[in-house]
Parts: structure tokens; sequence; C-alpha cells
């Protein structure tokens, strides 16, 4: 975790240019603190926004089903957007980074859902109310894979503090949509869209501390410059040190380990996202009460999003996390079959704290590769792989529960899931790194 990345170690051994001053003599660049406080109100503001789209939806999925002319069916293809954009606009993210920095993609990421989620309720149909969530959720895929790749880089030896704080405001985002969206729409008068398109604001907020850092130009104000030793002078005869070879990912066990494991894990949390809500109320539950269920299940990661992702990289191995996650996932969907309105409270705790699978997903991308490099690769592989396998859940949810006319069916499904996405999660978490087992085959 603390081994410097590729970039870090080219720029501690290459030479300076000739007749420049020494590093070491020049002051640090005054706004560099400055800066690096800024990033992490960005990182902040940023994580709060990675799902308002969704568990809003959610959480007036009825509502909206009504006001659209929804089939159960379609409004399963609905909740199986987000995974679709994330592994298509996902995979365009560290090409985008090169080219553009990694502020300025993640700053036009919140333009993008600010932009997404004012239009969509006022489309008017499906197709157009389809359009507007998937430019939402273009934002949302380049961010997701963005930020462990700009936690690596300015934090390299704060990675588990660091995604512990990102993937705490997400929780806390995700549950604040999931709780005050019903009251809130009911406090502006009963529109739906006007409880959905309030959700832009919070988006339009996280552009601000993006800006000056685009200006700034983050790869050039990499803080790593500040970190690493002043470089000695050396003979202009001595050739600067090659680039290293890029990386197959693909070769990895690990990788692929870590991209089914985030795949069945974001399954499990777009299912509970787009229909948790639902099957409460099914059960009897008043919509507002299912609305504040679903938000403790999304509140639980507020706590231990900051501590998993601290316990897990003080451990070699991550496997008995993930046995612990599935275990109270497979209990939770036990209880939400046999007695989802007695239990209620219980079912929402223990399937919030399955969901932290995700910021250990995180995390454990961060500790899986060595080099900032390796981190992009890594994030970009999985999480587009991930969702990709992550599109059918939702949708077989909504099919299933067409088509059965009750829930034993989709709560089946999910609980079968999760024994896979242990196995998995078990082989990610091992104690190795992308790059090794990409060189060894």
């Amino acid at each position: 975790m603390g081994s410097m990345t590729g970039e870090e170690t080219r720029t501690a051994t290459s030479a300076p240019v000739r007749g420049a001053a020494p590093e070491a003599e020049r002051p640090a660049p005054a706004p560099r603190a400055w800066l690096t406080r800024l990033v992490v109100v960005g990182i902040v503001l940023t994580a709060l926004n990675l799902r308002p789209a969704i568990t809003s939806f959610g959480a007036l999925l009825e509502e909206v089903r009504d006001g659209l002319g929804m089939s159960g069916s379609l409004a399963g293809v609905l909740t199986s957007v987000p995974p679709l954009c994330f592994a298509v606009f996902g995979i365009t993210a560290p090409r985008l980074a090169r080219r553009f920095g990694p502020a300025a993609v993640v700053c036009a990421g919140m333009l993008a859902i600010a932009a997404g989620l004012l239009i969509r309720p006022f489309a008017g149909n499906t197709a157009g109310f389809l359009a507007a969530s998937a430019l939402a959720l273009m934002g949302i895929a380049v961010s997701n894979v963005l930020m462990p790749v700009i936690v690596k880089r300015w934090f390299p030896d704060r990675v588990g503090s660091m995604t512990g704080l990102y993937s705490m405001a997400l929780a806390l985002g995700t549950a604040s949509a999931a709780a005050v969206t019903v009251p809130m729409t009911r406090a502006l008068g009963g529109s739906w869209q006007a409880g959905l398109a309030v959700w832009a604001l919070l988006a339009a907020v996280a552009v601000l501390p993006w800006i000056p850092l685009v200006r700034a130009r983050d790869t050039a104000l990499s803080p790593e410059r500040s970190r690493v030793p002043a470089p000695r002078t050396v003979p202009a005869r001595e050739a600067p040190a090659p680039e290293a070879p890029a990386l197959r990912i693909t070769r990895s066990r690990t990788a692929w380990a870590l991209a089914v494991f985030f795949g069945l894990q974001a399954t499990a949390a777009y299912i509970t996202m787009g229909w948790m809500a639902q099957i409460f109320r099914d059960a009897g539950v008043p919509a507002g009460t299912a609305g504040l269920l679903l938000a403790v299940t999304m509140v639980m990661g507020v706590p231990l999003a900051f501590v998993i992702p601290r316990l897990a990289t003080r451990l070699p191995r991550q496997g008995p996390i993930v046995i612990a996650l599935g275990a109270c996932g497979l209990a939770g969907y036990a209880g939400l079959h046999l007695a989802p309105a007695g239990g209620a409270w219980l079912w929402a705790v223990l399937l919030g704290v399955s969901n932290c699978s995700f910021p250990l997903a995180l995390t454990m991308v961060g500790m899986r590769a060595r080099t900032g490099a390796g981190v992009v690769q890594l994030s970009a592989f999985a999480q587009s792989t991930g969702y990709l396998i992550s599109i059918p859940g939702p949708l077989l949810v909504g099919v299933l529960y067409q088509h059965s006319g009750g829930w034993g069916l989709p709560i089946a499904l999910m609980a079968g899931l999760m024994v896979p996405q242990i196995v998995v999660g078990v082989l990610a978490g091992r104690d190795r790194t992308v790059e090794d087992e990409a060189a060894a085959r």
C-alpha cells in the first residue's frame, strides 16, 4: 500500500532539465495544502451524488410506474439501466482521464448528473425518462471508476481511510435519498416529478470544488511531486528509465475474481435499491415507512463503510470479511421471505450490512494493484465487467415478480446469488497483486 507508484518512481529517478534550479531549493507551491483539502471536499460531494439518482427512483417506483404507464417488466428494465450504463460508460473513464485529467472528467460527470436528474421527471414518456436517466448514470459511471484513482493519486498512504470516507459519504447520499424523497415529494405538493428533480441541486453543488482542480490540471499538480525527494543531477548521457509495459489485466485471476465479486454485490445492491421498498409495500408496510426501511438499509453503510476499508487494509486476506457480510445477506433474505413486515427493521439492518460489500470491493481494488496505472486498469476492468454481470439481476426480479405474482421466487434468486458472491470474494481477497499475476502468465 505504501509503495510508490510507477509515476512516483519515474519522478524520483529521472533527471531534471539542465540548468534548472533543484526542486529542493524551490518553495513548495502555496496552494498545495489548500488544493488537497479541496480534493477531499470534492471526493465527499461526488460520493454523495453517486446513488440518489437510483434510490430516489426506487422510493417513488410505484408513482413513476403509474405516471408513465409502465408494467412490472418494464420497471425491471429501468432498474437494470444503472449497471448497464456503468458498464458501458465506465470503460471509457481511463481514456478520458488520460486525455483531460481525472478532475475534469469527474467535474463533467457531476454536470451530467445534474442535467439528467433535472430533465428526466419532465420528459413526458418512458423513452425520455430512460434517456435522461442514462445521461445522469453516465456521469455516475465515470466518477465511480475514477474515485479509487483519485484516492490512490492524492492519498497513496491513506487509501483505506480515504476509501472509507468516500464510501461513507456514498452510503449517506444513498440513504438520504431513500429516506427523504417520499416526504419531500409530499412537501412539494405530491408531485413525483418535483420529488425526483430536486436531487439535481445536490449534483450542481458537487461541480464547484472540481472547477479549481480542473484549472490546475491535477495531473500536473499531483501531490506525489511534493512528497518525492529532490532528484540529483545526473550526467546527460544517462537515458531515462523505460516505461513499464502495459498491464494485461485479463491474465490476472484475481482481477477476474474481483470483477465477478463486484458484479454480484452490485446485483444485490441494485435489486435492493430498486425493489426492496416495493417488497415492504406489498407486505402491507406504508409507503413512508417502506422508504425509511430502505434508508435504514442504505444508512448502515455510513459507519461500516468507514470501518470496513480500514479493517481490510490491516488484514493480509479479506476473505473473513466477505464471509461475514454474505452471512448477513443470507439471513436478511430468509427473513424477508418468512416475515417481511413482522421483522422488517431487522431485515433492513442485515441487508444493509451485507451491502457493505461495495466499499470492501473498492478497497480491494486499491490493494490488489501496486501502481497507480494498475489501479486505473483494475478499477475500470472490475467495475465495467462487474456492472455487465449485474445487468440481468434487477430485470429478472421484475419478470419473476410479474409472472409469479409474489416475492418468493425473486427473493430465492437474491439468496442464491449470495453463495457465489462469497466464493469469488474469498478468491479476490487473497494477498497478491494483478501485476505479479499478469507477468507470471
